[in-house]
């Protein structure tokens, strides 16, 4: 084998695991900040399985409507799941370690979820559009066939968008001094920056996925409500204009829930390396924890079928 050949060989280090860190500076406090974060992790959970459930034993909510909030659910269940182990890990046992692999397993996963959420959004807002445009062919437009293409879809377009960011990072040589990461999991901007190598290929391919996700769904979803608007104020009647834009309250909330930490997250990855790490770590724990508590209690409170749904299986589980 040539010198040359051998030493690049020799130089190229991937780190058999990567260092977590909980919230920067506050380590003394983790068994303290893991009580909320608990608690907000079963009450992300518990929320949207009932949900999942409530939908699943009543008959009168098999619309479409409710499968969306069904696909919603799921994917704040698995946005949940990606975080968990290792926020709980390094705040209850300071088990900061994670292995190079299951990193980028883990960061697959999450930002898969993510991806998914930001699409079914997406659909939950032309679900609207067509219910509040074109009532009478709601039924026909999207029936169970549509609505479970539709799903496949999401799934498909986060699993094509995401499955090159491992193999992306794995082709990297990283330093060995660099192997903490800024927050209690594995986020692609945060994984890509311990590599000493040129990351231009990792950041541009960032910036597609962000854009041709989430950019794109943010633009649709802006456009569906300027039709609904439109749509909205040819109603000869003030009632019916209210009565039609409040069955979009629930879906504008939980679009600037999931949307706005979003936001936040990729201008202070791009723009914010001044700010203290403990704000990156904020932000990003509100991108990731956040909308999955919030989603259920704001169907639950805007909803009344679906409070009242919810409701009746918690009051069959004390039964039964």
């Amino acid at each position: 084998m040539p010198p040359s050949q051998s030493q690049a060989n020799s130089s190229f280090f991937q780190p058999p695991a990567f260092l977590m860190i909980g919230i920067p500076g506050l380590e003394a406090f983790h068994g303290w900040i893991s009580i909320p974060f608990s608690s907000m992790y079963t009450m992300a959970l518990t929320g949207n399985c009932l949900i999942l459930l409530a939908i699943r034993r009543t008959p009168s909510l098999h619309q479409p409507m409710y499968y969306f909030l069904s696909m919603l659910a799921l994917s704040d269940v698995g946005l949940t799941m990606s975080t968990l182990p290792t926020t709980l890990a390094v705040l209850w046992f300071d088990q900061r370690l994670i292995g190079f692999n299951a990193c980028l397993v883990q960061m697959f996963f999450l930002h898969s979820f993510s991806v998914v959420e930001s699409s079914v959004l997406l659909a939950m807002a032309f679900d609207r559009f067509v219910a509040i445009s074109n009532p009478l062919r709601y039924a026909t437009v999207l029936t169970n066939s549509v609505i479970i293409r539709i799903g496949l879809a999401t799934v498909a377009r986060a699993t094509i968008s995401l499955f090159p960011g491992p193999f992306l990072l794995k082709r990297l040589n990283f330093c060995p001094n660099k192997i903490v990461l800024s927050h209690s999991f594995c986020f692609h901007a945060d994984v890509m920056k311990c590599a000493c190598a040129d990351i231009t290929v990792n950041i541009l391919y960032g910036l597609y996925v962000v854009l041709s996700t989430v950019g794109v769904d943010s633009l649709l979803i802006v456009l569906s409500y300027t039709l609904i608007l439109h749509t909205v104020m040819g109603l000869a009647s003030p009632k019916e204009r209210v009565r039609a834009l409040n069955t979009c309250v629930s879906h504008i909330l939980a679009v600037l829930v999931f949307y706005i930490p979003v936001i936040g997250v990729s201008l202070i990855h791009r723009f914010g390396r001044h700010l203290p790490h403990i704000v990156h770590a904020l932000v990003a724990y509100v991108y990731l924890v956040v909308p999955p508590v919030l989603n259920p209690v704001i169907y639950s409170v805007k909803s009344k079928p679906i409070r009242e749904a919810m409701l009746r299986v918690l009051r069959d589980k004390r039964q039964s």
